[in-house]
């Protein structure tokens, strides 16, 4: 088993891995340490990555990209509307209000869910690991963006475990950014702490967080964002200049043809990027469409004019991190910049005059991420022995706790996890006895949420309770945030209290109104699950350490989560059932492509053997015979083979190998025989040599023998020189080697008798004198 840290990026993936040198990132099969997120639908099979990518140029209805822009969103956020038409395939609203795409597939129509597309690319990148690895893959840490709602990291623990991955930790991208920057570090001294703003901009979004780095140790100390600022937006800025200035001077409508929307749009991201080292580039692009060759050129300058609105915007999120930090540019120490679209000059200018000193850019900006991943999986993960180094991460959101609409009054303002709290953390609340239990758990603060986001997380339902109880009894409830950056409740215990102790319910708040609730307020940041256990259980002792099991009574109750949107445990299994479906259609269509492929390349090299190689080793018959075949089979392949199953071209393999087998075969006996024979020559000369040294007896055995091998060998070899190359061999180089073998196998044994120090032909003999006992 191996550990994987796994990036999945808005336009390319990165997949890395510890291993004994360090973290090294993964190859793809075309050898690049990118892969695409793309997903395309082909006629037959599914093209995923590098194939997906090379597939949607030829196929945009059926690719779909940009997937981290849709997985746990609903269908109706006009956010989401606009990414759906960037896509060029059909979508609709599901009954939950999420996402379906639909695609037609092997002739039928399907519709998928985000979650069952990016569960596909999981399966691409998890299969790419193991290829690398020799192993199986499980155990991963997946970077999400910071803005990420738990319904969306839900989404994707639902993913990954459609595929077999098992997800040890949820991160955030700017927080794997740190540890990857952070654990190498060795200059952080243990009393003051170090700040250092992360700003990375990546292809659809813009993340930036500050850190407080220690001996040891990490802690993120704020994040902000803004999810529609990216390398994307720059492109749709050239993307739009060059549609309108086409249509105006070669009177062709870009938007009107989707083929052409994507080719310009991978021209303009060219484009960009060699604007990023040149003050002017020229744009180029044959037959764009209508059979039109367009030409265009744009100026640095030019460029920043027009993407001004979008520049104005960088600075917002970093003063954001700032002020949540409550520190000062002063206080910042360096500024580390990454991401894809981190590479236009005009950012760099904004950020350095923001930051009032030089930007760095010691870390890889597309692959920081995937390493920091890597190196937490290599910490959660008890298969890696590395270095002690804590990484604290915080919460981006305020989480809140109700019960019938009403919010439970825990924590400041009513929130019982606000935003900054450490991950993973847990609170314990006690409420008054009732029969069934109901909470629902929110988001405390819209405006920290992004835009049209659902403010409700999910429900918990807890009970109901069995039987009679004490009418002291209690409900203690622990409600944990996990590092995925999830609520869920760990546990809940029916406290029964049997002993009249006024004193206990002094400890109470009672709310009348809405439900009776006491809050132990019990909060461990940024603790591990064993520590949150133990201090929960040091909880329900008594102030001398003994268990109060002599007053009270306590009853695990079971608890029944829902959360709004996220899949159900019926729809998991259904699509994983879809997803090992549509595997095997791929690795059956492989197979067909790999034996069609076979057939249609043993049909070229025979065609070429046939008159060169094998020329003198076949008659002018089974010339004619094999030639014959060979335009027939392609012709056939070319023609009504294009299209069959594995049988058929096994059948076509194997009827041509029928005819051309028995003249490769005299051919590669031809070649073997010298060999063989020098072997069998040379083994009688040594064995004639040491025949000296032994009894008259045996060394007239040995002789004998050899002279009998000699004589079979010439009498053979004269045979053989009656008959032309084209007929089947008399000598056979198997029937030399085996002559080797008998006189190996009587020799040997009289030697070893004998042995007393004479020297020992071949190696053969010196392994069987090892082995005589």
């Amino acid at each position: 088993m191996s550990g994987v840290g796994i990036d999945i990026g808005n336009e390319n993936c990165v997949i890395a891995a510890v291993k004994q040198g360090g973290v090294d990132v993964l190859l793809n099969d075309e050898s690049e340490r990118e892969t695409p997120a793309v997903v395309c639908f082909g006629e037959k099979q599914r093209f995923v990555g590098s194939a997906g990518a090379a597939s949607a140029m030829m196929h945009p209805k059926s690719a779909i990209s940009q997937l981290k822009r849709l997985i746990g969103r609903r269908f109706g956020d006009p956010d989401v509307q606009n990414e759906l038409k960037m896509l060029s395939v059909e979508s609709s609203e599901s009954a939950d209000g999420g996402i379906l795409i639909h695609l037609e597939y092997l002739k039928e129509s399907h519709a998928f869910t985000p979650v069952q597309i990016i569960a596909m690319l999981f399966a691409h990148l998890k299969s790419v690991a193991e290829k690398n690895l020799g192993t199986t893959v499980s155990d991963c840490v997946i970077g999400v963006p910071s803005y990420f709602t738990i319904l969306q990291r839900q989404a994707y623990l639902h993913a990954a475990a459609i595929v077999g991955l098992k997800p040890l930790r949820l991160i955030h991208d700017c927080t794997a950014t740190a540890l990857s920057y952070g654990v190498y570090k060795t200059d952080f001294a243990s009393e003051a702490p170090v700040y250092v703003a992360f700003v990375d901009i990546g292809h659809c979004d813009t993340q930036v967080c500050i850190a407080a780095f220690q001996d040891g140790e990490m802690k993120i100390l704020s994040h902000a964002y803004d999810m529609s600022l990216g390398g994307r937006d720059f492109d749709e800025v050239l993307f739009s200049h060059f549609a309108a200035k086409f249509k105006e001077q070669y009177d062709i409508e870009v938007y009107s043809n989707d083929r052409a929307c994507r080719r310009l749009r991978v021209a303009c991201e060219k484009l960009k990027k060699v604007l990023s080292a040149n003050l002017e580039a020229a744009l180029s692009v044959e037959c764009l469409m209508d059979e039109k060759d367009v030409k265009g050129y744009i100026k640095r300058e030019e460029f920043e004019n027009l993407a001004s609105r979008l520049l104005e915007r960088i600075s917002v999120p970093c003063k954001k991190a700032l002020a949540n930090a409550d520190l000062t540019v002063e206080e910042i120490s360096s500024v580390e910049l990454v991401g894809s679209g981190s590479r236009i000059p005009a950012i760099t200018r904004i950020l350095t005059s923001l930051f009032k000193k030089e930007l760095s850019r010691r870390l890889n900006a597309s692959e920081c991420v995937a390493r920091g991943c890597a190196l937490q999986c290599a910490m959660l993960s008890p298969v890696f022995r590395v270095k002690e180094y804590e990484v604290h991460d915080s919460i981006p959101f305020s989480i809140g706790l109700s019960s019938d609409g009403k919010a439970i009054p825990a924590g400041l303002d009513s929130v019982l996890f606000t935003k900054g709290q450490p991950i993973p953390s847990v609170k314990i609340l006690t409420f008054e006895y009732c029969d069934l239990l109901h909470l629902e758990a929110f988001y405390a603060n819209p405006d920290e949420l992004p835009l049209e986001a659902y403010p409700k997380i999910c429900c918990f339902t807890i009970g109901p309770f069995h039987g009679s109880h004490a009418s002291k009894a209690r409900i203690e409830v622990q409600v944990h945030l996990n590092l995925h950056g999830i609520i869920d409740i760990e546990s809940v215990t029916l406290v029964e209290d049997h002993v009249d102790d006024s004193g206990a319910a002094d400890d109470s708040y009672s709310n009348s109104e809405a439900i009776n609730i006491s809050l132990v307020s019990e909060t461990i940041d940024n603790a591990s699950d064993d520590s949150i256990n133990k201090n929960c259980e040091a909880s329900h002792h008594s102030a001398d350490g003994t268990r109060n099991d002599k007053a009270n009574r306590r009853l695990h109750v079971p608890v029944s989560e829902n959360i709004y949107g996220a899949m159900t445990k019926a729809e998991i299994s259904e699509a994983l059932e879809k997803e090992l479906q549509l595997a095997d259609q791929d690795k059956a269509t492989e197979l067909i492509k790999d034996n069609k492929n076979q057939l249609e390349s043993y049909i070229y090299e025979t065609r070429s053997k046939i008159f060169s190689t094998y020329r003198s080793f076949s008659s002018e018959h089974e010339k004619k015979d094999v030639s014959k075949s060979l335009k027939e089979t392609e012709e056939w392949l070319y023609d009504d083979g294009g299209d069959e199953t594995v049988d058929a071209y096994s059948a076509k393999l194997k009827d041509l190998k029928e005819l051309v087998d028995p003249i490769e075969y005299r051919y590669k006996d031809r070649e073997a025989r010298p060999q063989a024979t020098r072997d069998l020559l040379s083994c009688i000369v040594e064995y004639r040599l040491s025949a000296d040294s032994l009894a008259p007896q045996d060394k007239e055995v040995v002789i004998n023998e050899c002279n009998k091998a000699e004589q079979w060998l010439r009498e053979m070899r004269q045979q053989q020189d009656y008959y032309p190359k084209n007929s089947d061999p008399v000598l056979l180089s198997i029937d030399i080697q085996s002559k080797t073998e008998e006189l190996n196998s009587v020799c040997q044994k009289i030697l070893n008798l004998n042995s007393n120090g004479s020297p020992v032909p071949r190696d053969e003999g010196k392994d069987d004198e090892q082995n005589t006992p």
